[in-house]
């Protein structure tokens, strides 16, 4: 049944069937193969009860807050304050780009929404000041990556769902890695910059500059805070929390920038439901291939093979990695983490490894997938916000980039405290 299963899965996907419906059909596949026709009936009653979840509603509310911040001029202000505080290192608007990405990382918890927002403004800028398109194109692309690594995080959510561990807590672990994910890129981009003499900066920080457009951002630099305070301090869940940025987004975009107004928000919902719907379809599907892996005890023969190769933590650690880089070229980051996590869950149990830490593992290799081809989402969105901008060449530039968080990867995966420290912190306040 178990061959059957991954056998459909492949099949499918490489027909080009959508993957959320590869991910249901395998395993009604399988049951249908097997002759357990009673296990058909619970399919539709396991898809219902996968959406059946109060955590599950922070999905659709975070990606509802990325769109209205993205068309609501949020991204704008927060581009404006970084380029007065960073605009005179050499690869000044590169690390604008970066710095942007990381603030409104913190603000909508999707990759390609950071790349959309904040692409739309920086890529453009960049070319202009004399970046290669390709450069800008994947710095963007890569810094979108962040997006799901800086809370609040729709992957992290999702993770949380399966597992049973606190969104909270995954939120906190992110916060570090995703710093210095945005720290290598900033670094890549200053060593190119200068050895290639790209762009302009300029002649030192001015205060007076630094202080009007702080006081123009201050909306959207309080969002963050608001939102990631808030679920900290206890005053509301990170489902509550989404549904305080769809609120605090739209009023700072229709009353303070003026960006927004009452009648652009059907187009802004129309597009956001489209989004979650997607989403959603996947968690759906893939609780009865869940369901199928688990009562076929999937997971306890691979821990068993696995360890009866070696009992190596760390190199196991390193074959989860490389599987599941490779895993991101084909595969959609949701459709992913629904289907290793079951199965990898309980080997890194019995290995030790802590479980907040394997989330950020998880979700850092998965949302990489996002700038690799030929999947690579990230790519295609921020090939499509500028025309002078070239695929391959995007592609040429995105490997050093890659490389460099693939070094940040392996910081995280081999030393727990980037990923633990401000949960233990959490933990030992409570």
């Amino acid at each position: 049944m178990i061959t059957v299963l991954f056998i459909g899965l492949a099949v499918l996907l490489f027909i080009g069937v959508p993957i959320a419906v590869c991910i249901g059909g395998a395993p009604l596949l399988a049951m249908a193969v097997a002759g357990n026709s009673r296990q058909m009936f619970i399919a539709a009653q396991r898809m219902i009860t996968a959406l059946d979840s109060t955590p599950l509603l922070a999905i659709p509310l975070f990606v509802y807050a990325g769109v209205i911040m993205g068309k609501g001029g949020i991204s704008k202000q927060i581009v404006d304050f970084c380029y007065e505080l960073f605009g005179w290192i050499d690869g000044s608007l590169g690390i604008v780009a970066t710095i942007a990405c990381m603030f409104f990382a913190a603000i909508s918890g999707s990759a390609p929404a950071t790349v959309a927002a904040i692409g739309s403004i920086m890529i453009p800028a960049m070319i202009n000041d004399g970046y290669p398109p390709g450069f800008a194109a994947a710095l963007v692309a890569c810094g979108g990556i962040i997006g799901c690594i800086i809370p609040p995080s729709i992957p992290f959510v999702n993770y949380a769902l399966i597992t049973g561990q606190s969104v909270s807590e995954l939120f906190a672990a992110g916060v570090i890695p995703g710093i210095i994910m945005g720290l290598a890129l900033c670094l890549m981009t200053y060593v190119k910059a200068r050895k290639n003499r790209w762009g302009s900066k300029m002649d030192g920080v001015h205060l007076d500059r630094v202080i009007k457009t702080f006081f123009k951002a201050i909306w959207a630099i309080l969002m963050p805070v608001i939102i990631l305070g808030g679920i900290y301090s206890g005053v509301f869940t990170p489902t509550e929390a989404a549904a305080v940025a769809c609120v605090y987004g739209f009023l700072v975009s229709w009353l303070v920038y003026h960006a927004l107004k009452p009648s652009d928000m059907m187009e802004i919902s129309f597009e956001s439901v489209k989004t979650s719907a997607m989403i959603l379809f996947i968690v759906a599907t893939a609780n009865i291939f869940s369901f199928i892996v688990s009562t076929q005890q999937v997971p306890m023969k691979l821990s068993n093979l696995v360890l009866g190769i070696t009992h190596s933590k760390a190199l196991v650690l390193l074959l989860i990695n490389i599987i599941l880089l490779i895993n991101g070229c084909f595969m959609e980051t949701t459709a992913s983490t629904f289907i290793y996590t079951p199965i990898l869950y309980p080997l890194i149990k019995k290995l030790g490894v802590d479980p907040i830490q394997f989330g950020v593992i998880i979700v850092m290799n998965l949302t990489m997938g996002l700038v690799t081809p030929p999947l690579g989402i990230n790519l295609f969105v921020a090939d499509g916000l500028d025309k002078r901008v070239n695929f391959n060449e995007q592609v040429k530039n995105v490997w050093p980039l890659f490389i460099a968080l693939v070094v940040v990867l392996m910081l995280v995966t081999y030393v727990p405290g980037f990923s633990t420290f401000l949960v233990e912190l959490m933990r030992a306040y409570k």
